[in-house]
């Protein structure tokens, strides 16, 4: 009974971080309000007995998304005070229409599953089969995720340029001052 309160507590906080992200008006405190749903799913593993994928979570998405998030906003001076206008009104009802329905597909895929039988085999939890797989077989989509994440820090020093006409560069003159001239 304690671990279903602690799990309706924990998902009580991400669901609430999450509203908080989708509603924030200020970018910052939206990427900082990720940053706690991020934690909190770490949380949830960690009531799940999944240590590793908590470690993970915390290291991969809290400490190195986030930080990259927080860095491409404060780097755009543009944007790191502007509000983010949120209408309401327009398409009020398609937000809660797509969530019943996620939410019916979701009960019907549970209620449709097979029941789980308690001696069913689970997987090793070996991290060092883990880390052989991400460097051997997953290796490619590894290195995608880094080509990923070095355009994203481009482009947000792109957007952190000044705004007007590039600095001209000193050019050499063509000739020579008469003083100078042999």
């Amino acid at each position: 009974m304690g671990a279903w309160l602690a799990f309706g507590l924990i998902a009580v906080v991400l669901l609430g971080a999450a509203a908080m992200v989708v509603t924030s008006r200020d970018l910052v405190r939206g990427v900082l309000w990720l940053a706690v749903a991020l934690l909190t799913t770490a949380v949830a593993y960690v009531v799940l007995h999944a240590d590793f994928l908590a470690a993970a979570q915390v290291l991969l998405y809290t400490g190195g998304v986030v930080t990259l998030m927080l860095f491409a906003v404060m780097l755009t001076r543009r944007l790191s005070g502007a509000r983010v206008l949120v209408e309401r009104g327009q398409g009020g009802a398609r937000g809660p229409v797509v969530a019943v329905l996620l939410f019916a597909l979701l009960a019907t895929t549970l209620l449709r599953a097979p029941p789980l039988v308690s001696g069913s085999v689970a997987m090793p939890a070996d991290t060092q089969a883990l880390g052989a797989l991400i460097l051997t077989d997953l290796v490619l989509p590894f290195e995608l995720l880094g080509v990923l994440l070095l355009a994203a820090m481009v482009g947000a020093i792109v957007l952190a340029r000044t705004d007007g006409p590039p600095r001209k560069i000193p050019r050499l003159p063509s000739r020579l001052p008469p003083e100078r001239q042999p």
